[in-house]
């Protein structure tokens, strides 16, 4: 069991990993297709997952697993794709210089100015943009944040890989036959 948990959790760090430098590429301006584009990768990226509780329930345990284990192979296996996914943002944040913030509140403020934004308003704004840039320069906190992002899907991935594995007729192993 502890093979196929870091295997697949490693293949699906590395999927996110790479997924998410190129979903940067290609909205660097970040935005609503860069979101989509972050959750896509994260989607695709756990469905190792899936296959994962799938390959433990078929290789190891003859083709029949409880809903329970297999939710715990699962969790373990988005956990490790989790940290990875802290670590490339980590990574990415190093080769950059710790700049990403500074973009961020910069292009948000930007965007609130050429909405109409009243002064006050964006005064308040940029009030508790500083308030987030002095909470994500704690390293800690910073991966915290970082961790609660890939969270709704590393949770929601391993829950229906449970619930549709744990009955053996879904997507049975192949018996050899002669």
């Amino acid at each position: 069991m502890g093979r196929i948990i870091l295997v697949y959790g490693v293949i699906a760090g590395v999927t996110v990993a790479i997924l998410m430098r190129v979903a940067m590429m290609l909205f660097p301006e970040g935005g609503t297709g860069g979101m989509v584009a972050g959750f896509s990768s994260m989607i695709i990226a756990l469905s190792f997952v899936f296959i994962g509780v799938k390959r433990y329930r078929d290789s190891e345990l003859g083709g029949i697993i409880r809903f329970w284990r297999a939710l715990g192979v699962g969790f373990a296996i988005a956990f490790i794709a989790s940290l990875f996914y802290v670590a490339a943002w980590e990574l990415y944040l190093y080769l950059t210089n710790y700049t990403f913030m500074d973009e961020y509140i910069n292009a948000t403020l930007e965007q609130a100015k050429s909405q109409g934004k009243t002064a006050a308003e964006l005064a308040a704004m940029a009030r508790e943009m500083d308030s987030f840039r002095a909470l994500y320069a704690n390293p800690f906190s910073r991966m915290a944040v970082t961790f609660t992002e890939i969270s709704p899907i590393a949770v929601l991935m391993p829950l229906i890989s449970a619930i549709l594995l744990r009955n053996s007729r879904f997507l049975p192993s192949k018996v050899a036959t002669a």
